[in-house]
């Protein structure tokens, strides 16, 4: 059996595979060279990540392909119920990088109320001519210990926010359409552990009292964040986006840092990807990073070998 990883996977997942009898191919094939690359090489499994796209175009013309997995959570670059009516298996990790999304919200966060998204981009141009107006520009900085946060979206990511929020004494308030109401474990490094049951609250509410916010949704239609949303906000507050671009409207993003209604925002993702707009990268109050929130070396592993487990699964059964 053939697997062609074709926005890569991590050596765990491909010695996984490979100790299962599967011939695991990692070159990165154009999107437009997909499907010929396919049926010549006759692949039985494509993984994916974000960059390539498996629309109907490629199911359709690779008969051979008998799964297509995400590497990731989200699934939006696949036509995944389209695949599904045509036989074919579709598998994601949805737990393979919680944790590491979860610590890019707060990594956002720290930097945040501490200026850091700023004082890196002026301390290299001003810090040795202007170091004392630098110092007082960045003196007002805020804990988060004691602030309230709001979750939009506690599913798996959501709830591991709440992990660490909770573990650095911030109260945690959470909206979900489809969850009531979650256990959230905390286990320490001396194997104890204690849990917080945290009820979900219309998404209002934790708009209304929340310091910060962050948003943990799929790809939708339509904002889950827009000017309606921003105008519930308390004044000062900030958003991070780790999630999906598109859920919030950066326009109106835009004008409630303009208008001094929101403090800061951090962004993974954004609308327009891969070349988000230069409003957005410009401007001062935003924390930027390139959607990153699943790079990291643990992650990969696990969502290598999760995958892997997975299609031997498959094939097995």
């Amino acid at each position: 059996m053939k697997v062609l990883a074709n926005d890569g996977v991590s050596q765990s997942g491909i010695e996984a595979l490979e100790a299962a009898g599967f011939e695991v191919n990692t070159t990165t094939v154009a999107q437009e060279q997909l499907i010929n690359y396919i049926n010549e090489e006759k692949i039985d499994v494509l993984l994916v990540r974000s960059a390539t796209k498996v629309r109907k175009d490629i199911i359709d013309a690779c008969p051979s392909l008998k799964i297509i997995g995400r590497g990731g959570v989200g699934m939006d670059n696949i036509d995944v119920a389209y695949a599904r009516e045509k036989g074919l298996k579709v598998i994601n990790t949805p737990a393979a990088s919680s944790s590491s999304v979860a610590e890019l919200v707060f990594a956002h966060l720290y930097g945040g109320v501490r200026f850091l998204y700023d004082a890196n981009r002026n301390m290299p141009l001003d810090g040795d001519s202007k170091f004392k107006d630098l110092k007082k520009a960045y003196a007002k900085g805020v804990e988060l210990r004691g602030k309230t946060i709001g979750i939009i979206g506690f599913g798996r990511i959501g709830q591991e926010v709440a992990k660490i929020a909770l573990g650095i004494g911030m109260r945690v308030l959470a909206a979900d359409k489809f969850i009531d109401k979650a256990d959230i474990t905390l286990d320490f490094f001396d194997g104890q552990s204690t849990t917080f049951q945290i009820e979900t609250q219309p998404m209002e509410a934790v708009l209304n009292q929340s310091d910060f916010i962050t948003l943990h949704v799929p790809a939708q239609k339509e904002y889950v964040i827009g000017k309606k949303e921003f105008n519930q906000m308390k004044s000062g507050a900030c958003i991070i986006n780790a999630a999906r671009g598109g859920v919030i409207d950066e326009v109106a993003l835009l004008d409630a840092l303009n208008e001094n209604k929101l403090s800061f925002a951090g962004l993974d993702t954004f609308e327009e990807e891969p070349k988000p707009a230069i409003q957005v990268l410009m401007h001062p109050k935003v924390s930027l990073t390139p959607h990153i929130g699943a790079a990291t070396g643990e992650a990969q592993d696990r969502i290598g070998t999760e995958l892997a487990t997975q299609i031997i699964d498959i094939f097995a059964g």
